[in-house]
């Protein structure tokens, strides 16, 4: 296991601090600490600031929050490298419960390096619930340390003493799995030990890429470690690294089940005591989230011609098994504790003990592995062709402990390794790389060349919207080819699953708001396999309701994987399944339950539509926000090479045939490509038209602002916004 090398009393030695902050320890209020922390590394400025009435009326907390303090941190100018971006971590009001599963996210929110939007991502782990409980709702940092202590930078957040002091941490390690243990070690020393501690780190790559991921911990109780979460979308950790910091701690020591003091606990137990009884009941029958987590979908996936192979161009492939649920049944070591909060029975967070690594700095040592889950094993593995496990729980490893965003990595490692497949790339442009499909040496070195800030590895950290344009101006490849198999839509590499039949998915990547994440609207299953989505106007309706539902979870510092991983035993016999309507119900109660307010489902769902709105005005304001960002690669969509169409003839003829009316036996293969393609683009512009209308958007995507009085976020700044646009 991960051992801390240095003595501890070395590392303390070392330590320096800059500046120290007294604040008044005060009980959270029904899910609210009532405060923010705000710190500027420029002059070591420490504030607490409040958290008025109109914040909670509009924007509720968690993204709510962290999107309202990046706004008024900013200006309209401001780029993710300049001093004034904020780097805002915030929890939600339910967040820090622990009579329900799922109930200790934190969201991540700053102006994007890979997006150069915004971008929020959402991360487990015991950071957020332990900020509130230490006195603050989020945290917002300004500001780069000074160039004299740059790097080595750390926030404390004592929320045992009331104390928040800043700190040099010069000697530590920068890799999160040695760092988060030697901060545990260092600052653990209430009466819970490395138990009471979380912290945010960032490794060695998130000094030079533009997808570096931020690492939430947790203590593992069982395995006596730190273990590790990630904020992993669009270069978090690469802004926390451009600031100067080295790590956050906070320490709290007074975990209960009731420290946020809610209005009625037994409603809060009872919503836990219905869903617990279904995770105990019904996992092992259905998803085994328990077992394998996400892993499950591998052959899911792979049976219905949806699991990413070769850079999405396939959606099958015969090796499958070899990574699939069955493979990581054997290589996870579960146990009861593996929950990356307290009191979530899901458990699923699983990881792989005693790994012994075959490559990079740590060669020979063995570590503890958190994961893989699914979009690890798909992206590291199948979309780059790579179906040796242990390779994967390698590149998993190695992407956690230095930083780098694992979704982001395999789509940028698949892409270049197609443009190798097509002649684009060879060894002279790759410094010697050997980039043919399945070479997972050629992808580890890659992850090492970004850890040490040299070589072709610092091209791919740059994320595929950069790279396709780079390789058309440097190497002469085709711009139109290259962008049309660059799987990112507005600079965001997406999530692994095809969607070339899904129009519903391909608007659930393109209309999110930060680019192509699966967290907003999930359809794949809804729209492609189960047919419940036949018309323009239901998948409309679909990415309306999802992405509003989707973004409570984030409001309030929640999971969204209990909401619909384990489903009740007659939710199919209920009118609307697919929102698994008991659950929601639950969710109902737990609001209600701390704060007393009796709430509908559309109550709840009113509180994300002022938050998403606001984002995407929040978006338009910094120069993206509209019609021509919310498109996907045509890959997305349908074949962009010939050996695409041909490998799935049967499906693009008949579809020629029986939706065109056409006779695909009179046509070239270039002639039905050009058609199809022609359909499909105009598929989308129409479901785009549908969408927006249906969001009360105009027809370039912008919110009207008859729409922003309806939702109550009308504010003058705002509307200013939608007025110049």
């Amino acid at each position: 296991m991960a051992t801390i090398a240095k003595p501890l009393e070395t590392l303390k030695k070392a330590h320096q601090n800059l500046a120290s902050y007294q604040y008044e320890i005060k009980p959270v209020d029904k899910g609210y600490a009532n405060r923010t922390l705000h710190i500027n590394l420029e002059d070591y400025s420490i504030q607490e600031q409040p958290v008025t009435q109109q914040m909670k009326d509009l924007f509720t907390g968690g993204r709510g929050f962290a999107l309202w303090l990046l706004w008024k941190a900013i200006n309209d100018n401001t780029q993710w490298n300049d001093p004034e971006n904020a780097l805002v971590i915030a929890n939600g009001p339910i967040g820090g419960l622990t009579a329900y599963p799922g109930l200790g996210k934190s969201t991540v929110v700053t102006l994007s390096p890979l997006t150069k939007s915004v971008i929020d991502s959402n991360v487990g782990g015991y950071f957020g619930p332990y900020l509130k409980f230490s006195g603050f709702d989020a945290i917002d940092i300004q500001g780069k340390a000074p160039e004299d202590v740059f790097g080595e930078v750390i926030i404390v957040i004592d929320g045992d003493s009331g104390a928040v002091s800043i700190e040099t941490a010069p000697l530590e390690d920068v890799d999160s799995h040695l760092l988060a243990n030697q901060l545990a070690e260092h600052y653990g020393d209430g009466k819970r030990g490395k138990y009471g501690v979380s912290t945010v780190t960032a490794g060695m790559a998130a000094e030079h890429i533009n997808y570096a991921c931020l690492n939430f911990s947790w203590y593992d109780v069982r395995r006596q470690e730190m273990r590790l979460k990630q904020a992993g979308r669009g270069g978090t950790g690469r802004v926390f690294r451009d600031k100067g910091i080295k790590g956050i701690v906070v320490k709290f020591n007074g975990l209960k089940g009731d420290v946020n003091n809610p209005v009625d606990m037994f409603m809060i137990r009872q919503a836990g005591k219905r869903i617990n009884r279904e995770i105990s009941d019904l996992d092992d029958k259905q998803n085994q989230m328990r077992k394998v987590g996400t892993a499950h979908l591998v052959e899911i996936m792979d049976h219905f011609d949806l699991l990413p192979v070769h850079n999405f161009r396939y959606g099958a492939h015969p090796e499958h098994s070899k990574i699939d649920s069955s493979v990581w049944h054997e290589q996870f070591t579960q146990g009861i504790n593996d929950a990356c909060w307290a009191g979530c029975t899901m458990s699923c967070s699983h990881g792989v003990d005693g790994f012994a690594l075959q490559t990079g700095p740590y060669k020979g040592q063995k570590v503890l592995v958190d994961g893989p889950e699914y979009e690890n094993v798909s992206g590291l593995g199948s979309n780059i062709g790579v179906f040796d496990p242990l390779a994967v729980i390698e590149m998993n490893f190695y992407c956690d402990t230095y930083g780098v965003d694992t979704i982001s990595f395999a789509n940028c490692v698949a892409f270049v390794m197609e443009c190798w497949q097509y002649g684009i790339l060879d060894a002279e442009k790759t410094g010697g790389l050997d980039l043919t499909w399945g070479n997972a040496d050629s992808a580890l070195e890659i992850l090492h060349q970004m850890a040490r800030g040299e070589g072709f590895g610092i091209t791919v950290g740059q994320g595929t919207r950069y790279m396709k344009h780079y390789f058309a101006k440097e190497f002469g490849g085709d711009a139109a080819f290259l962008n049309d198999i660059a799987m990112e839509t507005k600079g965001l590499e997406i999530s692994e699953y095809m969607t070339k039949e899904s129009i519903a998915q391909q608007g659930g990547y393109g209309l999110a708001l930060k680019g192509g994440q699966h967290d907003e609207a999930w359809l794949i299953f809804m729209d492609q396999v189960n047919k419940q989505l036949p018309t323009l106007e239901d998948k409309a309706e679909a990415l309306h309701y999802f992405p509003m539902w989707r973004t409570w979870f984030s409001v309030h510092g929640l999971c969204k994987l209990p909401w619909n991983d384990i489903l009740p035993e007659n939710n199919a016999k209920t009118d609307e399944p697919h929102k698994v309507p008991e659950h929601v119900e639950n969710y109902t109660w737990l609001y209600e339950g701390l704060t007393g307010k009796k709430v509908t489902p559309d109550d709840l769902l009113a509180q994300s539509e002022r938050v998403y709105n606001f984002q995407r005005v929040f978006n338009l304001r910094v120069g993206f926000g509209t019609r021509e960002h919310d498109v996907v690669p045509y890959r997305a969509m349908g074949p962009v090479t010939t050996d695409e169409y041909e490998s799935r003839q049967e499906r693009y003829d008949g579809q020629l045939k029986d939706i065109l009316g056409l006779d695909p036996e009179s046509m070239s293969l270039e002639e039905k490509m050009a058609t199809l393609r022609e359909h499909r683009y105009a598929q989308y512009a129409e479901m785009t038209d549908t969408v927006y209308k249906r969001r009360g958007w105009n027809n370039n995507g912008i919110p009207t602002v008859e729409k922003l009085k309806a939702l109550g976020i009308d504010l003058p700044e705002v509307v200013e916004v939608v007025q110049r646009a």
